[in-house]
C-alpha cells in the first residue's frame, strides 16, 4: 500500500459517518514532533492546526483536549470544565498505552477508549481545522462540526 493510500482509524470513523476530509502529509522531524513543526512541514496556517492533548485528573478519569496549536490551557478552565480539582498532563509514557497512540501521532478520534473530549470553541470560527490523523507524518483537514460529531466532543473555552 502506498503511503498516501494509508488508513488510519481516524480515517475510517470519518469515512463510517460519511463526513468529508482530506489527508495532507507532511515531513516527519522525530526531534520535532509538536504541531508547529506539522504545519510548518506541511504549509498549512499555524492558526488552523490543533493539538490533541491528553490530561488526568485527581479522580483518575482522562480527558482529551482539541486545541489550537498556537495556544495552551488554561488549566483554571480544564478544571472548571471537568469538575477535577487537579488536572495534570498524561506522562508520555503512559500516551499509548491510554489512547493507542504516540506522540506526534495522537488523533482525538479512534483512541481505544472513549475519554472526554473537548474541542477549543474556537474551531467553529474556521470552516476547516486540522487535526493529527493518527499516524506521524498525517494531519486531517476536517470540518469543526464533524469532528466534534465524530469524537462525540463538545465545544468549549479552556485556553
Amino acid at each position: 500500500m502506498k503511503d498516501r493510500d494509508r488508513k488510519t482509524n481516524a480515517m475510517r470513523i470519518l469515512d463510517s459517518l460519511g463526513f468529508s476530509y482530506e489527508v495532507v502529509q507532511y515531513e516527519v522531524d522525530e526531534d520535532h514532533l509538536d504541531a508547529m513543526h506539522a504545519s510548518r512541514s506541511a504549509g498549512i496556517d499555524p492558526e488552523l492546526v490543533y493539538k490533541t492533548i491528553v490530561m488526568t485528573g485527581s479522580s483518575g478519569q482522562a480527558y482529551v483536549f482539541v486545541t489550537p496549536a498556537l495556544f495552551t490551557i488554561s488549566l483554571k478552565k480544564a478544571r472548571q470544565l471537568t469538575g477535577e480539582k487537579e488536572l495534570d498532563l498524561l506522562p508520555l509514557g503512559l500516551l499509548q498505552k491510554y489512547t493507542g497512540y504516540i506522540r506526534g501521532g495522537c488523533s482525538p478520534l479512534g483512541m481505544i477508549k472513549k475519554y472526554p473530549v473537548y474541542i477549543e470553541e474556537l474551531a467553529q470560527l474556521e470552516d476547516w481545522i486540522f487535526v493529527s490523523a493518527g499516524l506521524r507524518g498525517y494531519q486531517l483537514k476536517v470540518r469543526p462540526c464533524d469532528l466534534k460529531t465524530a469524537c462525540e466532543a463538545e465545544f468549549a473555552s479552556f485556553t
